[in-house]
C-alpha cells in the first residue's frame, strides 16, 4: 500500500512538472512569441515608421506562419513528438525574435514573424503532447498548462510598460531574452508514454456524421478571423483614445484574466451546458471588443482587457472539447485548422479600414465574433 501510494505521488509530482515546462514553453512560444507584437506595434508605428498597414502585413506573416506549422504537425505527426523538432522549434522562436531589430524592412519583418508562427504552432503542439501523456484523464492539467499563454501576454506586456522610454528594438530584445529563459527551462519537455486514462473515453459517432460539426466548425473558424483583430490591434486602438500606458496595462490585464480562464471555463462545463457556456463566452468576447471602438477611455480599455482575455483561451477549450465529443481527437486537427485560416484573414480584411484609426477594425472583429456565436446555436446542446 504504501509503496502504491509514494508511486501515486512521485507519479502526480513528474506530472506537475511536465505541465509547469509545457506552461513556460507556452509563455514563450504563445505569449511572448505570437503576442508581444501587439503591445510592441504602437512604438514601431512611432519609432520605426510603420504604417498601419504594414503592421497588418507583418502581423498576417505571423498567423500564416502558425498555419503552416499547424497544418506540418497533422501531416506529418511525428514532428508533434519529436524531440530534435521541439528544440528546434525553441531555437528557432528565440533567434526570430532577436532578429527583429536588425532590420526596418517589412519583407524581413513579415518573414521573422512567419518563423515565429510556424514554431509557435509546433512547440504548442509538443507541450499539448507532452501534457496529455501524463494527465490521464485531468482536463485541468492541460487547462492549467494553457495558462502559460496569459503569463506570457501579462509579462509581456508587464515588459513592454516597464521599458515605456526605451527604443523599439530594446523593447524587442528584451522580448527575445524572456523567450530564451523560458526556452532554456522547458528545454528538457519530453513526451512520455500516455497514463492510463482515469475516465471513460468521450462518446462520438464513428461515421463522422455528428450533428452540428458544421455549425462548430464555421463557428470556431468565425471566432478565429474576429478574435485576432482584437488581438493584433487592441492596445494600439486604445492607445488612440488613451494615455500610452493604459494600452500596456490593457494588455496586461488581458493575460491576467486569460491565465485562470481555461481551468474555470472546464470547470464550469461539468456543471452546464458546453453550447450554453460557448455563445456565452462569445457573447462576452464581442461586447467586450466593441467597448473601445464605441466609448473610448480608460474604463472601456480595462473592461475590454477582462471580457476578451477571460474568453479567448476558454472558447478553445470548449470549442475543441466539444469537437472531440462529437468527431473523436480527428476534431482539434480539423478546427485548429479552421481557426489558423481565420487568423490569416483577419488583419487582411482589417488592414483596408485602417485608413482612419482602428474603430471600424474592432467593429469588424466583434460583427464576426457575433456571427461566431449566431452559428454557434447550431451546436447540439449537452451536460
Amino acid at each position: 500500500m504504501a509503496v502504491a501510494v509514494t508511486t501515486d505521488l512521485v507519479d502526480r509530482r513528474a506530472a506537475w512538472h511536465t505541465v509547469a515546462r509545457a506552461g513556460v514553453a507556452l509563455v514563450a512560444a504563445m505569449g511572448v512569441g505570437r503576442f508581444a507584437y501587439t503591445p510592441i506595434l504602437p512604438i514601431m508605428h512611432a519609432q520605426a515608421g510603420m504604417s498601419a498597414q504594414t503592421g497588418a502585413l507583418v502581423a498576417t506573416g505571423n498567423y500564416v506562419g502558425y498555419f503552416g506549422g499547424a497544418v506540418a504537425a497533422v501531416l506529418a505527426p511525428r514532428i508533434a513528438v519529436s524531440r530534435k523538432a521541439w528544440r528546434v522549434a525553441l531555437l528557432a522562436l528565440v533567434l526570430s525574435m532577436a532578429a527583429m531589430p536588425l532590420s526596418r524592412n517589412g519583407i524581413v519583418w513579415f518573414a521573422l514573424r512567419l518563423i515565429a508562427g510556424a514554431t509557435s504552432a509546433l512547440i504548442l503542439v509538443f507541450a499539448l503532447h507532452a501534457v496529455a501523456a501524463v494527465a490521464g484523464g485531468r482536463k485541468v492539467l492541460a487547462g492549467w498548462a494553457f495558462g502559460g499563454v496569459g503569463v506570457g501576454i501579462a509579462l509581456s506586456g508587464a515588459l513592454v510598460l516597464a521599458l515605456e522610454h526605451a527604443s523599439w528594438r530594446a523593447t524587442w530584445s528584451a522580448c527575445a531574452v524572456l523567450a530564451a529563459a523560458c526556452a532554456l527551462y522547458a528545454w528538457p519537455l519530453v513526451v512520455a508514454e500516455p497514463a492510463a486514462a482515469t475516465s471513460a473515453p468521450p462518446q462520438h459517432d464513428p461515421a463522422g456524421r455528428a450533428p452540428g460539426f458544421g455549425a462548430l466548425m464555421a463557428s470556431y473558424t468565425l471566432e478565429g478571423v474576429g478574435y485576432i483583430i482584437a488581438g493584433t490591434f487592441l492596445v494600439a486602438a486604445v492607445q488612440r483614445t488613451a494615455p500610452a500606458e493604459i494600452g500596456s496595462a490593457a494588455w496586461i490585464l488581458v493575460g491576467l484574466a486569460a491565465f485562470p480562464s481555461t481551468v474555470l471555463w472546464t470547470r464550469l462545463a461539468h456543471r452546464f451546458a458546453e453550447r450554453t457556456l460557448l455563445v456565452i463566452a462569445l457573447a462576452a468576447q464581442s461586447a467586450g471588443m466593441a467597448l473601445p471602438a464605441l466609448f473610448g477611455g480608460m474604463v472601456a480599455a480595462m473592461v475590454s482587457a477582462v471580457l476578451f482575455g477571460a474568453t479567448f483561451m476558454g472558447i478553445v477549450a470548449l470549442a475543441t472539447g466539444i469537437g472531440t465529443h462529437l468527431r473523436g481527437p480527428r476534431a482539434v486537427a480539423l478546427l485548429t485548422t479552421g481557426y489558423a485560416a481565420g487568423q490569416v484573414l483577419g488583419p487582411l480584411l482589417a488592414a483596408p479600414l485602417l485608413h482612419s484609426g482602428y474603430r471600424q477594425a474592432l467593429l469588424l472583429g466583434a460583427g464576426l465574433v457575433a456571427a461566431s456565436m449566431v452559428a454557434a446555436l447550431g451546436i447540439g446542446n449537452r451536460r
